[in-house]
């Protein structure tokens, strides 16, 4: 089973190896991703700080300041260790023992919005990107969706897949084989921020019990959370719980 995971726009500083951008998931995306990464590069040493605001989501000069940087020479750490968002802070990967830690790194596909998928494992640099913006006149969505989409057909082709992204990551891959994604409710109504900090809950049970099917993981009990409905709607199936 491979589960598919948003990034965090919020990032963890530091780290000690050197990035290699051939080791990243997809060789052959090399040259694709050292496209964009160039354009990304230029727009920096630019310094149009009215650009780089919009490319970064950020507007106090020193916050922007902070990432204009070559970033090829800058320390990497695990992916999963990089983002510092919600459902990343729920998941809480040092906290886990090795075995735990072990089936995060590999079952877990991020959807980078600078390097486009990417395992939990793989080394990657601190970097700001806003979600939707584009690099340049590249759109990264897109650009990634073009470049990607079919590799991981074939790199998911004998896997079941649990989608725990974001809506706005369809844009870069949507699986055409059976694919399970989740929904919570509370009061009737779907909620949001709960949902990011239950992605990160629903992970770190994934990993403490080593589930490598979508069957074992509806029997899976979930803390606070009540397995309401499974929806399934051609090839996609989606589990409905409702918080206790």
């Amino acid at each position: 089973m491979k589960i598919l995971l948003a990034p965090s726009e919020t990032k963890i500083s530091g780290g000690k190896d050197a990035f290699n951008i051939n080791s990243l998931l997809f060789s052959s995306l090399t040259p694709s991703r050292i496209k964009l990464l160039h354009n990304y590069i230029n727009i920096i040493q630019r310094g149009d700080r009215e650009t780089l605001s919009k490319m970064f989501g950020l507007k106090k000069p020193n916050d922007i300041l902070k990432y204009k940087k070559d970033i090829i020479y800058e320390p990497t750490l695990k992916a999963i260790q990089r983002y510092t968002g919600v459902a990343f802070d729920y998941l809480d990967y040092s906290s886990l023992d090795q075995n735990a830690q072990e089936y995060i790194d590999k079952s877990i596909i991020l959807f980078s919005n600078l390097f486009g998928p990417i395992r939990a494992e793989d080394y990657i640099p601190e970097y700001k990107l806003k979600q939707g913006e584009s690099v340049g006149e590249i759109k990264v969505e897109k650009f990634y969706n073009e470049c990607s989409a079919s590799l991981l057909e074939e790199y998911l082709a004998s896997q079941e897949i649990l989608d725990l992204r974001a809506g706005f990551y369809d844009k870069f891959y949507k699986p055409s084989k059976p694919y399970t994604s989740l929904k919570f409710i509370k009061d009737g109504k779907v909620v949001s921020h709960w949902a990011k900090a239950y992605r990160g809950i629903v992970l770190r049970h994934l990993a403490l019990n080593n589930i490598t099917t979508i069957d074992d993981f509806i029997k899976l009990p979930i803390e606070n959370l009540s397995l309401s409905e499974i929806i399934q709607k051609k090839h996609h199936q989606q589990i409905i719980y409702t918080f206790k």
